[in-house]
């Protein structure tokens, strides 16, 4: 299991590294929510995601021989800029394996870190793809979320907002694979005992709420959500129990109310998040999770927007 001494050991591995990213306010957002709010926000990270912070800490501490033959990981944009990222920066070659519908952005972005890119159609197992390349080409996979490096290095976003923002009474952060909100629940609950720790989903993807009320882990197909970063079939072998263990609550939001939050986060707070980074926020937004009276830290996780995309559904909203 992943402790906070993990955490806090992967956070000085990879100072100097990852940004130590900044924790905004709005007083706008206070006004609306009747809580302080405090944003921590990733979409400022490199790459563009908290993704960095697992990638480095996991490749920085493979065997030299491990890092000669190089790595593969599947993702749908944001772990494919993290690990192709750290490669590069690191000198370990990278392959990415992604859906053939992944943003146009992020497989850009990928390729320009210096990454082998091969994608797959949604007829076929990412899984099974990745496995049989990693036993073709002899390379270690870097999972994106379900591995105790990367929960590790995502934690350290938790533990930076507890420690700029100062005492929290809740905590939103958003899930996909569970590796950010596992790591992030760890820092803060060790550093905040009496914390709420709430996990935000697609509704369209809504596994691991399904888990965290069953206490069994759910498996779904995988969700058509605008939220690609949580297009997950399942939680983790070892994030699930984590959540089990650590998170109070799970809480969805749908496609729609997430679009009205996101663009509300451009609009009146200057940042561009993209559907994934503002999950959290959308729990706030429309009132699901009554926060008045309360700090609330808001983790944003990601700003990597097709903005081709972005402005479709800009003219949407205004037809």
């Amino acid at each position: 299991m992943v402790s906070f001494d993990d955490i806090a050991k992967a956070h000085e591995r990879i100072k100097g590294h990852a940004k130590r990213t900044p924790v905004l306010t709005s007083a706008t957002v206070d006004a609306l929510t009747g809580a302080s709010v405090f944003f921590k926000c990733e979409n400022f990270q490199r790459m563009g995601a908290f993704k960095f912070r697992g990638a480095y800490n996991a490749l920085s501490q493979l065997p030299e021989d491990r890092r000669r033959n190089g790595v593969i990981a599947f993702s749908s944009g944001n772990h494919a800029q993290a690990v192709a990222l750290a490669g590069k920066l690191l000198g370990i070659k990278t392959l990415i394996v992604m859906p053939e519908d992944a943003p146009k952005v992020k497989l850009d972005a990928t390729r320009g870190y210096g990454a082998e890119i091969v994608q797959y159609t949604k007829n076929q197992s990412r899984d099974e793809v990745a496995g049989k390349l990693a036993s073709e080409r002899n390379l270690t996979l870097i999972p994106p979320f379900d591995r105790e490096h990367v929960i590790a290095g995502q934690g350290t976003a938790g533990k930076e907002l507890v420690e700029d923002a100062g005492p929290l009474d809740m905590l939103l952060v958003p899930c996909g694979g569970g590796g950010l909100l596992s790591g992030c629940a760890i820092a803060a609950k060790h550093l905040l005992p009496q914390i709420k720790v709430y996990g935000v989903e697609p509704a369209a993807g809504d596994d691991a709420t399904q888990s965290f009320v069953k206490k069994r882990l759910v498996t779904i197909a995988i969700p058509d959500t605008i939220a690609d970063g949580a297009r997950t079939p399942s939680l983790g072998k070892l994030t699930f129990p984590i959540i089990l263990r650590t998170v109070d609550d799970m809480i969805t939001v749908t496609d729609d109310e997430l679009v009205r939050a996101m663009f509300f986060l451009w609009e009146r707070m200057k940042i561009v998040v993209e559907p994934t980074g503002a999950l959290a926020f959308t729990a706030l937004f429309t009132e699901k999770l009554k926060a008045k009276g309360k700090r609330v830290g808001v983790v944003l996780s990601g700003g990597n927007v097709d903005l081709r995309w972005a402005a479709a559904q800009m003219n949407k909203r205004q037809d």
